[in-house]
């Protein structure tokens, strides 16, 4: 499996891709709107590395937290995870400097086993942290953050973006909550024309300014170093926010349901371990090799704890720094969604069920007519997935003055 190693690129670029790229360049420079921040961003240099130019490692062969002692116990308030995110470095200090393989792994029993498609993931795991490209240090200084919509995405996926900052993504205060949005972004997958693409990327972050991009590759094995690569930028730059919200950049969010739930958990005052979306309980690795999500036995050999669709979910900021503390302390592992299920296991703590998060859409029949029906959209939190298209379309309609729905919608 070649998704960690840059392989030279064989044969030419194909003409109309290059041509499409160049023109879709000049398109964007037309549409600058800011000039470069002082500090934005990392230069970067590309080589043939797995993890993108060079990667941040650790010693070699080590899986070391530099803030938490290994034998530290679960963190089980607020406060102990506060002492601890308190010696955080006051900015990004992941350096450019060569990632190396873990070759004491190779002599294991369980490592001759293992699939070969997992090797590169297992042999490079111990490399946590990574080189920012495009940083936004600046996004929760401009007074206080109510909510920070954290979207997952890649270079590629530009419409996307677009169509969620024109809807739920877009930032402004609503009922006096201020919003705010970033885009969590790795670099080109090998055999794509990086340098046009990495170009293009950099414009519309000159435009809007919420693109955050870390130096490794946007492969699906690595989705879990959007977590917690995203977890230490948060714990330097805006651990003040008060809620985060992350989720894909193909599904539907209603803001106005999603502030609604922010305000009665403040008034509960169970914000504090708040962790909620659509939680998959009692859920078992997937053996079948055609998969997208296939464990080896090697790997994980147990059931998995509880844990939410990441197609999106909601979590308070004291959460978000308790999950930092302890992702510290455990080894990466490939499926996102699940890694942050076992962080959660390591609080002691278990995810929240909430109807109105349908990360696997209104109902799982792709076919059925409820799935763009606009009042379950309005009534909802948010459902998965929409392409771009349906997602402006469907915002249009649920925010039409003249939808009239029932009081109560049951599904």
């Amino acid at each position: 499996m070649d998704n960690f190693f840059r392989r030279k690129r064989v044969g030419l670029l194909k003409p109309l891709l290059s041509l499409s790229l160049v023109f879709a360049s000049f398109l964007m420079i037309h549409k600058l709107k800011v000039a470069e921040k002082d500090g934005v961003g990392v230069k970067h240099m590309r080589d043939a590395s797995w993890c993108g130019s060079e990667c941040f490692s650790f010693k070699k062969g080590v899986v070391k937290n530099s803030l938490v002692n290994s034998d530290t116990p679960a963190i089980g308030n607020d406060l102990d995870a506060q002492r601890v995110s308190n010696r955080t470095p006051a900015l990004w200090d992941a350096q450019v400097i060569n990632c190396s393989e873990d070759a004491s792994v190779k002599n294991q029993d369980w490592f001759r086993r293992l699939d070969p498609r997992f090797h590169q993931f297992v042999l490079h795991r111990h490399c946590r942290y990574f080189p920012m490209i495009l940083n936004h240090p600046e996004k929760c200084t401009d007074g206080e953050v109510h909510l920070l919509m954290v979207v997952k995405s890649v270079i590629e996926q530009h419409d996307r973006r677009e169509a969620v900052r024109k809807t739920w993504g877009k930032e402004h205060t609503l009922d006096g909550k201020k919003i705010k949005t970033l885009f969590l972004l790795g670099s080109p997958t090998t055999g794509k024309d990086t340098k046009n693409l990495q170009k293009l990327i950099e414009y519309e972050d000159q435009i809007y300014g919420d693109i955050l991009q870390w130096d490794f590759m946007d492969t699906f094995f690595n989705l879990t170093l959007k977590e917690v690569n995203f977890l230490k930028w948060f714990n330097i730059y805006c651990s003040d926010v008060q809620f985060i919200f992350k989720g894909d950049d193909d599904v539907f969010v209603n803001t106005n349901n999603l502030l609604e739930l922010t305000g009665f958990k403040v008034e509960e005052h169970k914000e504090a371990d708040l962790f909620i979306g659509d939680t998959i309980s009692k859920a078992i690795p997937i053996r079948n090799r055609q998969s997208k999500y296939y464990i080896p036995k090697e790997l994980y050999d147990k059931p998995y704890p509880p844990y939410v669709g990441g197609g999106g979910f909601l979590m308070s900021s004291q959460m978000a720094r308790k999950l930092f503390v302890v992702s510290e302390d455990l080894e990466l592992y490939p499926i996102d969604d699940v890694f942050l299920g076992m962080c959660l296991q390591k609080l002691h703590l278990a995810p929240i069920m909430h109807p109105g998060f349908r990360t696997f859409g209104i109902t799982r029949r792709r076919v059925s007519p409820m799935n763009s029906e606009p009042c379950f959209y309005k009534s909802l939190i948010v459902v998965h997935k929409l392409s771009a298209q349906e997602l402006l379309r469907m915002w249009s309609v649920v925010h039409n003055e003249d939808l009239i729905c029932a009081k109560k919608i049951s599904i």
